[in-house]
């Protein structure tokens, strides 16, 4: 589990000065970003070895708002890792009280064939030890 934390600014929100729903993809995308950064993801260096990450399915609900100049943390967990394919949770929060929440799944592909690539070994193990 790990939290990462942000602020929200005015480009973040919507007419109604409340955080525009499509923006919490965006801050559970960098939050699960540097989660893995921790066990050895590197965009471009997994790339230059051939593998991207897509996020093959979702599903968020949207609890209360954030607004403008809060204080905001996502919590990420891995809860789950196979060979191609890694799922999390992912909350976010403002003081404490919870705002969102998500269940998003992951795959590895080829970057050229966009067919399923089996994860990195060094980076299996290290997702491996994340769900311990």
């Amino acid at each position: 589990m790990k939290d990462y934390h942000f602020r929200i600014y005015y480009e973040d929100t919507d007419a109604q000065g409340v955080v525009y729903y499509a923006n919490y993809l965006k801050f559970f995308e960098r939050a699960r970003t540097e989660y893995l950064r921790g066990v050895g993801y590197e965009q471009m260096k997994l790339m230059q070895e051939g593998i991207i990450f897509i996020v093959r399915s979702l599903e968020l609900k949207l609890i209360k708002p954030a607004k403008l100049d809060d204080s905001v943390k996502v919590r990420t967990e891995l809860s789950k890792v196979g060979k191609v394919s890694f799922d999390f949770i992912q909350t976010a929060y403002v003081n404490d009280s919870l705002i969102t929440e998500a269940n998003i799944k992951c795959g590895s592909l080829d970057p050229i064939t966009f067919t399923p690539s089996a994860l990195p070994e060094y980076l299996y193990k290290g997702m491996q030890k994340l769900l311990l």
